[in-house]
């Protein structure tokens, strides 16, 4: 009887191992949404600012394909452009999108309007290829290929990172490789923060919608993070955290907070003609600004993420991570397997933390 005990331990330990070994797992595969801050003269006349999806262990086989990612693959950003050959989202690997280049120990630490031209210019040689020949740069009016790479030289991003099983990765490959990419962008009703309601409720079904209020019915950057934040707190299993990667300094002024519909129209001075022909309209504004158009969504102590931290959006639990060894990313067209090397700068932690600081 002694002898047995031992046996029968040791076969339901492997069992329960088993089980544990064929049961989802939650915090397998990570993705973020990437709340990013308007910037420039159209970030005052719109000031919802952009938003996309960062995925962990989706990857792009071509910027319009998607698999899963291999070993030391760092994940792909996924967003719907404007003015990009036809497609209405484009898939980035994770540092390019950020920096315009592939490696984190090239990323300057400031720069000027002729660096970032240079290393866009670079990348867009280099990586870009069949996606943007015949796509222009880009302008004040209308997007180009120049939105692709070097977002966090225009302005500040808030990545709000939540635990997602390979089940739940598997459908947004699936759905998003099936489904017909074709622009037809609408700033009302399909607008950039609706790509991500839409990819959201493939993992949380039919919990981000439209609604009338607040935003009038549009959906925002802010009322997506809003939302998101209000539904962790129903299931914390989700394990949301809040990370922000700061605007490299040099290049444009300092990008700032988002906001939603109702606060863009009452301090903009919108809201002034609205008063003038309907007040009731007016008084509905504000009275949604009041009571929903000032939620807060980022909190004031989020971690801040230098270029070498990135790996962190990775991982669910364990605090800020390094990146161990810098690798070159896949790249993602069919261009040169070898970039040419960048003289830029080192990364600098001092200088970013130092403008989240003046930036706060």
């Amino acid at each position: 009887m002694g002898s047995m005990r031992p046996r029968r331990t040791t076969a339901l330990a492997l069992v329960l191992l088993a089980m544990l070994a064929c049961s989802p797992r939650s915090t397998r595969a990570q993705a973020a949404v990437l709340m990013e801050e308007p910037y420039g003269f159209f970030g005052t006349l719109n000031p919802t600012g952009h938003t996309a999806m960062y995925f962990a262990h989706i990857c792009a086989e071509t910027p319009v394909k998607l698999r899963h990612c291999g070993p030391d693959e760092q994940g792909t950003v996924i967003a719907r452009y404007q003015g990009i050959a036809g497609y209405d989202w484009v898939a980035m690997p994770l540092i390019p999108y950020l920096y315009s280049v592939e490696d984190v120990s090239d990323v300057p630490s400031r720069v000027d309007h002729a660096t970032v031209h240079r290393l866009r210019n670079r990348y867009h040689e280099d990586r870009l290829g069949p996606l943007a020949h015949g796509v222009s740069e880009g302008n004040i009016v209308r997007g180009g290929w120049a939105q692709l790479v070097g977002a966090a030289y225009e302005r500040r991003i808030c990545a709000f990172r939540f635990a997602t099983t390979e089940e739940q990765d598997d459908a947004v490959i699936e759905g998003l490789n099936s489904g017909t990419n074709r622009s037809n962008f609408n700033l009302f009703y399909k607008n950039y923060a609706d790509f991500t309601r839409t990819v959201l409720n493939i993992y949380f079904p039919r919990t981000f919608k439209r609604n009338v209020f607040p935003d009038a019915g549009m959906t925002t950057p802010k009322q997506i993070t809003y939302k998101l934040t209000r539904y962790s707190k129903k299931h914390p299993d989700m394990h949301l955290e809040v990370f922000e990667i700061p605007q490299v300094p040099g290049y444009r002024r300092m990008s700032h907070a988002n906001k939603s519909v109702s606060a863009s129209l009452m301090t903009t001075g919108y809201i002034v003609p609205i008063v003038l022909l309907n007040p009731y309209v007016a008084g509905g504004i504000f009275l949604d600004y009041i009571t929903r158009g000032r939620f807060p969504s980022v909190p004031q102590d989020a971690p801040v993420l230098s270029p070498d931290e990135l790996a962190t959006l990775q991982f669910s639990t364990g605090g800020v991570q390094k990146t161990r060894a810098p690798a070159l990313l896949e790249p993602i067209a069919s261009a040169a397997n070898v970039a040419l090397p960048l003289n830029s700068a080192p990364v600098a932690e001092d200088v970013m933390r130092e403008v989240v600081i003046a930036h706060n």
